[in-house]
């Protein structure tokens, strides 16, 4: 994987964990990156959260560290305040960096009271272990009831030279981002403005986290960070914005992806093409409706072609259209045409529904041009198992 130049990582036990595994990450820039992010919608906004948004106002989009911690999401506790202005002015001691150029952000267990002591007793390993080697370190140390970490990283030539997008993100269950639990940092080298950078970040977004849903619950504590720190040198002009964008767009939709892939319980990836809409605001809204229905997800948990569920729940989203004129596919299998079941090899198809990755579209008739892909998973009983015990 080639990252990124000009950042450093590391991770750290601090006890936050039941288990003895790495439970805070650290990124770092050599020097004050442009900064662009989006954060939860959720009324109940985690303190790392406001912090976060308050210093990235301060310091007039620009941000040196990121701070991180699995284990406690630090939302809805008396002491959430204190224990960031606590860490942070711990971390800005010891990276001699001011504590408005930190970004602070936490995921883990709602309303339990974190201890920040210790995390500040373990900043100053943090630091002195910090080096440009230990990016899948911290993917590692910010993952909660993910199976897998979850990275990406690619280049884009553009006129001044080679410039490198690296992300990580983490996220299993309370997933559907709504922004923007999930977590995810992209770091790159290019030189950009904070002002060009957060509506390009914003469309990214939209593109990718807003296009996912494992169990429809968005989280206290969502935020997707970009730093673009220039150490390559290379500048994105304007006329290779566009270009900027796209690969930051793939880049998030890839971590994006990951994340529905590893939702909690999941056995199966499940992509899902809404076609012949009005507009692609209607085509988000029907993708969106039909992947949040547990009847939709159960039915490919078991590998049942029911696509009375996939009408059904289009039916609900709150978008007009005639049912007459709608088509459903599994697989690329037809299995409704004109709002009507037609004849398929329900066998085959059942054995193709037991794959890893599946597919559903939806299209109306018509000259309709609206589009949209979302991603999903299946509903299955591991996830019951994983949230049931979540606390305990």
């Amino acid at each position: 994987m080639s990252l990124p130049l000009g950042f450093r990582y590391s991770a750290v036990y601090a006890g936050l964990r039941k288990t003895k595994r790495n439970d805070l990450g650290l990124i770092w820039s050599d020097k004050p990156a442009s900064a662009a992010a989006v954060f939860t919608t959720n009324v109940v906004k985690a303190a790392p959260v406001l912090a976060a948004q308050a210093n990235l106002l301060a310091a007039g989009g620009r941000v040196q560290a990121v701070l991180v911690n699995a284990g406690n999401a630090n939302c809805a506790t008396r002491t959430g305040d204190r224990v960031v202005k606590d860490t942070l002015s711990a971390l800005s001691k010891s990276l001699k960096v001011p504590a408005k150029l930190l970004f602070p952000a936490s995921t883990g267990v709602i309303g339990v009271e974190m201890k920040g002591e210790l995390v500040v007793k373990a900043i100053p390993a943090l630091v002195t272990e910090a080096s440009e080697s230990r990016f899948d370190d911290v993917a590692l140390a910010i993952m909660t009831t993910d199976l897998v970490p979850k990275s990406v990283a690619a280049g884009l030539e553009l006129k001044g030279g080679v410039v490198h997008i690296a992300g990580m993100t983490k996220g299993s269950g309370m997933i559907h981002p709504n922004m923007a639990t999930t977590l995810a940092f992209v770091m790159t080298d290019a030189e950009i403005a904070p002002a060009k950078l957060q509506p390009i970040l914003k469309r990214a977004v939209d593109a990718s986290f807003h296009r996912i849903s494992v169990d429809g619950d968005t989280s206290t504590n969502d935020c997707v960070l970009v730093m673009a720190n220039g150490a390559s040198g290379v500048a994105v002009a304007p006329r290779e914005l566009k270009a900027f964008e796209e690969s930051l767009t793939v880049v998030l939709q890839s971590l994006a992806k990951q994340i529905a892939r590893d939702g909690e319980g999941a056995r199966k990836l499940v992509t899902i093409d809404i076609q012949g809409t009005k507009n692609n605001a209607d085509a988000a809204r029907i993708a969106r409706s039909i992947a949040n229905s547990p009847l939709v997800k159960t039915a490919i948990a078991g590998a049942d072609p029911n696509w009375g569920r996939i009408i059904c729940a289009a039916g609900y989203s709150g978008i007009q259209f005639d049912p007459r004129g709608v088509d459903i596919a599994f697989q690329g299998t037809p299995v409704c045409q004109r709002g009507l079941a037609v004849d398929f090899d329900e066998s085959a198809l059942t054995e193709r529904l037991k794959e890893n990755d599946v597919s559903i579209g939806f299209k109306l008739r018509g000259d309709g041009k609206g589009a949209a892909t979302f991603w999903t998973c299946d509903l299955t009983e591991g996830y019951i198992e994983i949230n049931g015990s979540y606390r305990t």
